[in-house]
């Protein structure tokens, strides 16, 4: 029949609602209006194929949502999740436990409490009427615990500040303090996700691809669904890849870790250093290095499963044109005195090579002291990390003019009419029947958080070091960015940061004081990031039909719970474990906080003109603001002059640029593995079995994040706790020693053979 081969999703996944909250057609509806309904379905649906493909067209009003159980069950998942993320991101090598661990993870809770939880109505015929066990377990409330579980998923940013200050400075802080700072970061990004829902959650275009795995999972766990002869429902398949990836990660997690990055050119040339700077999966060019760690492949850019393939070719493309072109080219040519320097590296060097004395240029007013930093001498990068400051400048200026030039006249649009003047996907018009969240609720946020910011950093300038003025400029880049960096996301998922611009501009105005940097990059950045966030989760609600106030309540509240649970794990661990961040300790290094410590020595302590600037270095590293901006015009260019090749559309210039933004910490094995793996999933599967992809790319994606989470947890309760590990060559990360050491004659680092000079 003609509708059973359409891509669009039949199955329901709850009763469809054809007259605002009537679950199901009156019993006079004829053929033909079943037709016309129908029809009308095919109309409206997305235009984007994989929503179309993955979220149901149908609504039941009538679920109960905000319930006594979802409650516990999400507050209980928001805390446990906040505690291990932060528990595991000081490790040298840190778990990530994703939202779709409690989404699975509270299910059978959920169906137990529906169970044996007493159904008396309590306060019966009062204002104050209400039940703890209103039915059946049902998906409206399962999507609002994964609300809870994902403010608990993601780090919190202004930790680093924290860490930064009492651990690298080994000044003081008081928890009073962080917490302001922490609680403000954390909800300022509600005021931006208000200002900007009607651009980047209703309109159809914006379909947020990762939230299509999450979706799939609900429709998995919640649907009755009957099995394909000789095939497996979601559910069958969804339990057979959480089984495989949980008893799998046992070998890279704990047997054999060198499954990471399998470096097998530097087996064969053991005392070459070329040849393990090319081969090097985790410091070096990771030419031939193999990852089969599924933490490893979506650790920093996020599961390949979940990105559209043009995003990801363009990642592809962006990789591999500063990562196997610039940089060699810049290293082997010497640009910067590289070869002084390791092939790649976060690190802070001396002109010949040694770690840079950083407390040595710091006065005991924690301010740069000039005359010491003249007789240390200048501060030097790897070559490497130079470049991708400048890949953050070029992908900065290309996201400005890429939405200027292909997505302007939209916006423009989107800004003169109401979205009541405008077509609406199905998902838009069942969404338009329940209460929205009021913009003023979102603007006296912005203004409480706004006011206690300026408070926080007069009153304790001498701890966070930034003036008030700084919390506004840094405001009006967060909102200036937010609506540009959302577009992408929701378009790609990908998105440059604006931890670099920030840091720049603050760096500056303001230099010499480090915790200033710190503080305005941290409200600068992270307040943006938190309003795509929030207007992801917005988007995901959309999707799975949650009245927005009920959303808008679960993400305060789950907000809230996170900030204060990282922040008491944090301060917890940093007060019990001795060497903390630290090389002495093999297990807590700290490895995102020593960039961010870095990134605050360049930007914040000596300051961009004494690297970047004219007084710098690394001054032609400018030039890529400029490089940045045309190249989006030459794309736009092309699709002008040849309107019928519709590929030229799909290269997006800030993708593709900014595809390293992640490096370093991120390393070659993770992005080639990752490559790989989105080329399988959003090309060969999507292109030539369309019906396999849909039934189970995002359930596979969900599956392995959930395997992975619970092996890692429990590995760690395990045999980390007691320190047990097995100390043969498998679990040697890359085996490749030589790969950091410098190639310069007469530079002498420790551990690197003396013969090569």
């Amino acid at each position: 029949m003609e509708e059973n081969s359409s891509d669009e999703i039949r199955a329901p996944l709850i009763q469809p609602v054809y007259n605002d909250g009537d679950a199901s057609l009156p019993s006079s509806s004829s053929p033909s209006d079943m037709t016309g309904l129908k029809k009308m379905e095919e109309e409206e649906n997305s235009p984007i194929k994989q929503v179309a493909l993955t979220v149901p067209t149908t609504d039941d009003a009538s679920l109960p949502v905000l319930t006594f159980r979802m409650w516990v069950l999400g507050t209980l998942s928001c805390a446990l999740l906040s505690f291990l993320n932060q528990f595991f991101w000081y490790r040298t090598e840190p778990l990530s436990i994703t939202a779709i661990s409690a989404q699975i993870a509270v299910v059978p809770l959920g169906q137990l409490m529906a169970a044996r939880i007493t159904d008396r109505v309590f306060f019966k015929g009062s204002r104050w009427e209400f039940t703890m066990n209103p039915g059946p377990f049902n998906v409206k409330e399962h999507v609002l615990i994964t609300i809870f579980a994902n403010s608990g998923a993601g780090t919190v940013y202004a930790i680093h500040v924290v860490t930064g200050v009492k651990i690298f400075y080994k000044q003081q802080m008081t928890f009073f303090v962080s917490l302001i700072v922490v609680l403000t970061t954390q909800v300022l990004g509600f005021g931006w996700a208000g200002i900007f829902r009607r651009y980047l959650v209703e309109p159809a275009e914006m379909w947020w691809p990762s939230n299509l795995v999450q979706v799939s999972l609900f429709r998995a766990l919640h649907e009755k669904e009957k099995r394909p002869k000789g095939g497996l429902t979601r559910t069958q398949f969804f339990l057979i890849a959480f089984i495989c990836s949980f008893a799998y990660y046992i070998f890279p997690g704990y047997l054999f870790q060198m499954l990471t990055s399998l470096s097998w050119v530097c087996w064969i040339f053991p005392s070459s250093i070329m040849a393990q700077q090319i081969g090097s999966g985790l410091h070096g060019l990771g030419i031939g290095a193999i990852g089969l760690d599924w933490s490893s492949i979506s650790a920093y850019l996020g599961s390949p499963l979940a990105s559209p393939w043009f995003a990801t070719a363009n990642v592809a493309a962006g990789f591999f044109m500063v990562m196997y072109i610039v940089t060699p080219l810049a290293y082997w040519f010497n640009i910067y005195n590289a070869k002084n320097f390791p092939f790649f590296s976060d690190g802070l060097f001396t002109a010949d090579g040694q770690e840079y004395n950083i407390t040595a240029i710091i006065d005991e007013n924690f301010h740069f002291d000039n005359d010491a930093y003249q007789k240390e001498g200048p501060l030097y990068l790897s070559t490497f990390f130079a470049m991708t400051y400048g890949v953050g400048f070029a992908a900065l200026s290309s996201m400005v003019v890429h939405v200027f030039l292909f997505h302007g006249s939209e916006i423009w649009e989107q800004s003169r009419s109401s979205f009541k003047d405008r077509k609406m996907d199905i998902h838009t018009r069942l969404m338009s029947k329940y209460k929205q969240v009021p913009e003023w609720w979102f603007w006296c946020i912005l203004v409480v958080n706004i006011s206690l910011t300026v408070f926080a950093c007069e009153y304790y300038n001498d701890q966070l070091q930034l003036p008030w003025w700084g919390v506004i400029l840094a405001c009006a880049i967060a909102i200036f960015f937010t609506l540009p960096i959302g577009i992408l996301t929701a378009i790609t998922n990908q998105a440059p940061g604006l931890n670099i611009i920030t840091e720049y501009i603050i760096g500056y105005i303001y230099p010499g004081y480090p915790v200033a940097n710190m503080c305005f990059k941290v409200y600068g950045y992270i307040s943006m990031t938190q309003a795509v966030t929030f207007l992801q989760d917005f988007k995901l609600g959309h999707y799975m039909k949650i009245p927005p106030r009920s959303m808008f309540m679960a993400q305060i509240v789950g907000t809230l719970i996170a900030a204060l649970v990282y922040l008491c794990t944090a301060w917890w661990l940093m007060e019990t474990i001795p060497d903390i961040c630290t090389p002495a300790s093999d297990v807590w290094t700290c490895p995102s906080d020593h960039v961010f410590y870095d990134a605050s020595v360049i930007w914040g302590l000596i300051g961009p003109r004494k690297i970047f600037g004219d007084q710098g270095t690394y001054t032609m590293i400018n030039w890529a603001f400029l490089m940045g901006a045309i190249a989006p015009v030459l794309v736009w260019f092309a699709h002008r002059a040849f309107p019928t090749q519709h590929w030229i559309t799909l290269i997006n210039m800030p993708v593709l640029i900014g595809a390293t933004g992640s490096m370093p910490p991120a390393t070659a094995v993770n992005y080639t593995a990752w490559i790989f793996v989105g080329f399988l999933s959003g090309f060969v599967m999507f292109r030539y079995r369309p019906d396999l992809w849909q039934r189970h790319n995002y359930v596979l994606s969900g599956a392995l994040d959930a395997g992975l989470a619970f092996m890692g947890v429990l590995l760690y309760l395990c045999l980390g706790l007691e320190n047990i590990s097995l100390d043969w060559w498998g679990n040697d990360l890359d085996g490749c020693p030589l790969a950091s050491c410098p190639t310069a004659p007469g530079v002498f680092v420790d551990g690197c053979p003396a013969l090569q000079y």
